[in-house]
């Protein structure tokens, strides 16, 4: 018996990637993440050239990850400021840092998530909103809805 391939625009993991899959998006969403909301902002963050930081922040509006705000008329002016889907990307964002610190810091952490009132390091995981549990195997596992 033949297996279905698993048409890859019908992942939630592909159409994820679709949203903010370009390195400089993921980055714009962290400095917004930061507190960063003008052009100006993110272009002197992330050393990005005008051009590439326009058309990834129209993406990421045109995405629902970021909504666009006039805060100036004369000249026109526009703050980026994250909506609710954006803020829901947060988990990715931090889950990223977690492994990248776990993984990839051969001259130490930089950036880590703290507890705010002792600035004891966290260790991120996923966990089950309703049992909040970890979503660890084998406990949990992926289950995928092949179409016919």
């Amino acid at each position: 018996m033949q297996r279905k391939r698993f048409n890859t625009m019908t992942c939630p993991i592909a159409r994820g990637l679709d949203r903010v899959g370009e390195w400089w998006s993921i980055l714009i969403l962290r400095d917004a993440f930061a507190g960063l909301t003008r052009f100006d902002a993110f272009q002197k963050n992330l050393g990005i050239a005008p051009g590439m930081l326009t058309r990834r922040l129209n993406a990421l509006v045109e995405g629902g990850l970021l909504e666009k705000h006039r805060y100036s008329d004369k000249p026109p002016r526009d703050e980026y400021v994250l909506t609710a889907r954006g803020r829901d990307f947060r988990p990715v964002l931090l889950a990223m840092m977690s492994w990248g610190n776990r993984h990839f810091t051969p001259d130490g952490i930089r950036v880590q998530m703290v507890e705010a009132s002792t600035g004891v390091p966290a260790d991120p995981v996923l966990v089950d909103r309703r049992t909040g549990r970890p979503l660890a195997e084998p406990d949990y596992v992926v289950r995928r809805e092949i179409p016919a």
